[in-house]
Order: structure tokens, then sequence, then C-alpha cells
């Protein structure tokens, strides 16, 4: 699938079945290796996604027919701190490059609101994910926190390199 065959766009509440079905494809091979609390709340509920909706900025990628391809959630945590969740690709479209403009419009969303660095937290079994993020700039910070009995890794970004040059 080439890069103009989808469009990222900020979700809307329409949006949120496409969102629930995207998150628990691109996880189901994963689920064995979770908790059944951490995976309901990586793959979400109805309840959960609104909520989620409501608090903080979800952006989709979808294709000409409207449907949720890839999703990425955004937070403001302070001043500086930008913070993402939920982040999942369709595994039909993998390697198409969702990923990575997913989390450039991330990026630039929290650029945009003067964040200077990016946070994300990840799991042990989601190695690919986060080859994914360390290539594109994440490294581990040093804390790691439960996760409903899963150990959660953080990763953190500058966004210095996003910000322009004056």
């Amino acid at each position: 699938m080439s890069n103009d065959t989808f469009l990222i766009r900020a979700a809307t509440v329409s949006d949120a079945p496409g969102i629930l079905t995207c998150l628990a494809a691109a996880f189901e091979e994963y689920r064995e290796c979770y908790t059944p609390e951490a995976f309901e709340d990586t793959v979400l509920t109805s309840d959960s996604v609104a909520k989620r909706l409501k608090e903080m900025v979800i952006f989709v990628a979808t294709d000409n027919f409207g449907r949720v391809l890839g999703t990425i959630a955004c937070s403001i945590i302070n001043s500086s701190d930008g913070h993402l969740r939920g982040m999942a690709v369709l595994p039909a479209f993998r390697g198409a490059g969702l990923a990575a403009q997913l989390l450039a419009r991330a990026e630039s969303h929290f650029a945009e609101k003067n964040c200077t660095r990016v946070t994300l937290d990840t799991t042990g079994p989601l190695q690919r994910a986060i080859r994914f993020y360390e290539r594109f700039g994440f490294h581990l910070s040093g804390k790691t926190q439960d996760f409903f009995g899963m150990a959660l890794f953080e990763y953190v970004k500058p966004l210095s390199a996003l910000r322009p040059r004056v």
C-alpha cells in the first residue's frame, strides 16, 4: 500500500470501533504473554476507548473507505513532556510506513504544544515495537513500573530535532 492511499487524522467517536479492531488485531499474537488485565488495558474496551477519546488526542490512519488501519494516542503530561499510548497497525499493513507516519504525526503534535520530549511505555514481549522505537530515537529511561503484573519499561526521546532552529 502506498502512502497516498491512507490518511492520518485525528480520531472521532465514530472511529472507536475501528480503533478497538485495530488494537485487538495488532496485539492478539501477544495475548498469552500478557496478564488478562494488562491485555484488556492494552486493547481497550468500548468504555475505555471512549474515555481515551475524551482524555487524549488519538490519531488514526485510515484507508479510502475510512477503515482504521493504524492508531496512536497522545497526551500532554506536563509543560515539557508528551506521552504516547496504544500505537498499533493492522498486521496486514505492517511495513507500509503507517507506524512511522503515525509516530511522526504524534511527535509533530507534541512539538506544536511546545513539548521538549516524548515518553512511551512498553512491555518486554513487544520486541519488534522496541526495535522500531529505538530506530526512531527512543531510549530506555531506566524507569520500570508494574503493569498489571508485568514489567512496563519507559522509553524517552528528545524532540529538539523537530524544533526549528532560531
